[in-house]
């Protein structure tokens, strides 16, 4: 029919200018781009193995580490101190976010509704507990809670603990900068290795660097 015929017509048009103007369909369609990836960062990852690393987070103002031992939260940790210092921090979403846990005490950095740092078991899979990781111009990094939006983690010269109503990224108090444990740095050294592949017996031959 008459009508058929013109509704393929239409389509065929519509599709034209999509291919030679792509930034029209964000126009008419209103998508924003950041606010997708913002959506997308949000979303738990439920599918893959989740990525654990182990690290210490040294306060820029206490001039110690991090400290999760039991519910009381602290950064007067000592460098190297398996017991006080060492965190674990894991990463379960498609963006920054993280929750981080003491690695002997197992218990959840978290940040409850009155922004105050306490810890929470491992059993506990509270919103409170997870965090969003920004690298600051300064190349420190800061946690922002992931519930209370624009509330940090951050410590007094003495170590205590801020309330997170009374931080701002630009405060010393949340600057954090992430540290290897003694004794497990990468060894940067040791030069990469090349493997060649022949083509007649397929066998695999390491080379190094010539």
């Amino acid at each position: 029919s008459s009508g058929s015929h013109f509704f393929c017509f239409y389509r065929c048009i519509q599709m034209l200018l999509v291919m030679c103007n792509p930034l029209q369909v964000l126009g008419v369609d209103g998508v924003n781009f950041s606010v997708h990836v913002e959506n997308q960062t949000q979303v738990r990852d439920t599918m893959s193995r989740r990525h654990h690393r182990v690290y210490q987070l040294y306060s820029r103002t206490s001039g110690k580490h991090v400290q999760v031992l039991g519910r009381r939260i602290s950064a007067r940790g000592e460098d190297g101190d398996k017991y006080e210092a060492q965190l674990v921090v894991e990463a379960d979403t498609f963006g920054s976010q993280v929750r981080i846990r003491g690695k002997e005490t197992n218990f959840y950095l978290c940040m409850n509704r009155r922004g105050k740092l306490v810890g929470k078991k491992a059993s506990n899979r509270s919103a409170d507990c997870v965090f969003v990781e920004k690298v600051l111009e300064n190349n420190y990094t800061a946690l922002m809670s992931a519930r209370y939006t624009d509330w940090y983690v951050g410590f007094t010269k003495r170590g205590r603990p801020r309330r997170g109503p009374n931080t701002l990224p630009n405060q010393q108090d949340v600057h954090f900068m992430k540290r290897f444990p003694p004794g497990e740095q990468p060894n940067l050294t040791t030069p990469f290795r090349f493997t060649t592949v022949s083509k007649r017996g397929k066998r695999v031959r390491a080379t190094g660097p010539r």
